[in-house]
């Protein structure tokens, strides 16, 4: 069911940690972060209120993750960290999302996408990734896109997949 706003209802909320390291005036506020989390959460009730925490970053930083976690030495528009716990400790931890802005907004740009819309994308990608979801294979690569797809489209999001995508 959509708000008012054409949002749908976050049925599973999360607690969104937002964390702003980079200079931009058109980053999604904590509530828009928050709707697009739980629009993921719907999908496993098992982490209903669950937190993760969404740092926005200069490509400097998202190099420096990227190169010393993945070993690319290149900025890159989203990483994700899940949370692994400690053996018998049970916390409502899903891990760390970083977004290069500047690397986000030059897609959203290039594939001629508003940046909320692709910030929507980045968000949710990365969310399924905290949760275990992968696109290495084909097989669980439509697996993830197709849920992204369904996720998207609850927002009103065209295919991020689909042409010009």
């Amino acid at each position: 069911m959509n708000t008012p706003n054409n949002q749908p209802e976050q049925s599973q909320a999360a607690h969104v940690d937002r964390q702003v390291a980079v200079e931009a005036a058109d980053l999604p506020g904590e509530a828009l972060l928050g709707a697009w989390v739980g629009s993921v959460l719907a999908h496993y009730p098992d982490k209903a209120g669950f937190e993760l925490t969404i740092r926005f970053v200069t490509p400097e930083e998202s190099q420096a993750l990227n190169r010393d976690y993945r070993g690319r030495d290149k900025s890159t528009n989203v990483l994700s960290f899940p949370f692994e716990a400690p053996p018998g400790v049970a916390l409502p931890l899903l891990g760390d999302l970083v977004i290069c802005h500047a690397v986000v907004a030059g897609e959203a740009r290039q594939q001629h996408k508003s940046l909320a819309d692709h910030y929507a994308h980045m968000v949710v990608h990365g969310t399924l990734h905290l949760l275990g979801l992968d696109h290495i294979d084909d097989d669980e690569a439509e697996i993830m896109e197709q849920l992204e797809r369904d996720i998207l489209a609850g927002f009103g999001i065209d295919d991020p997949y689909g042409p010009g995508g």
